[in-house]
């Protein structure tokens, strides 16, 4: 998949442009209400979802795969983010714990095995009382069901792109360890789920 997005990031970018996710936004209102200090952001991107965070006071460490991207970031909003270079899939990248995490449109681009993987490493690295906020598409999308059949709300969209389609009982599944409090409809490019968990005190 590395080879993909490298190949295909410059024309993601103009269509992204250098606005926030609405799903950015609502992750940054719950985190400055939490008071949130130190934000962890896997599959960072280019950084436009990570300075909206960075506005209010908050240091952001990235993950992100596509050297092309993190030329971007550093070109845009300065070098002073630290980015680890590589897979998600092999996280953690650093031992430290942060009381923020926002994963955007990433987790359904893997397969179950390595969703599962994301999740425990996010909420191994999330500090106690601290929150996560993930995004994923929905069903209600409507290229769910179309590409070819991988395996149960799985599919290859396009050569190059596989997709895992949500719903809210395949979130509560996947997400039932990790202090999960709230499921939001939202429409972003596409229907999307907002994914919310609190990770509690220990005792």
């Amino acid at each position: 998949m590395t080879e993909f997005w490298e190949a295909n990031f410059i024309e993601k970018h103009e269509m992204w442009g250098f606005e926030p996710s609405h799903s950015a936004m609502l992750a940054k209102d719950l985190f400055v209400e939490k008071g949130v200090k130190n934000v962890l952001i896997p599959g960072i991107g280019y950084g436009r979802n990570a300075q909206v965070f960075r506005n209010e006071g908050m240091a952001v460490t990235g993950i992100e795969i596509a050297k092309t991207a993190i030329e971007m970031a550093r070109k845009h909003y300065g070098t002073d983010m630290v980015i680890h270079h590589g897979s998600v899939t092999d996280m953690p990248f650093d031992d430290k714990q942060y009381d923020g995490i926002f994963c955007y449109a990433l987790i359904h681009l893997l397969d179950s095995t390595e969703r599962e993987k994301l999740i425990h490493d996010c909420y191994h690295q999330l500090s106690d009382n601290g929150h996560m906020v993930f995004t994923a598409i929905s069903k209600e999308a409507h290229t769910y069901g179309t590409g070819k059949f991988i395996s149960t709300d799985r599919y290859e969209i396009f050569e190059g792109v596989k997709m895992y389609f949500y719903d809210i009982e395949s979130i509560k599944t996947e997400f039932a360890q990790t202090g999960l409090f709230e499921i939001t409809e939202i429409k972003e490019s596409q229907p999307f789920l907002l994914i919310k968990c609190r990770k509690p005190m220990e005792r």
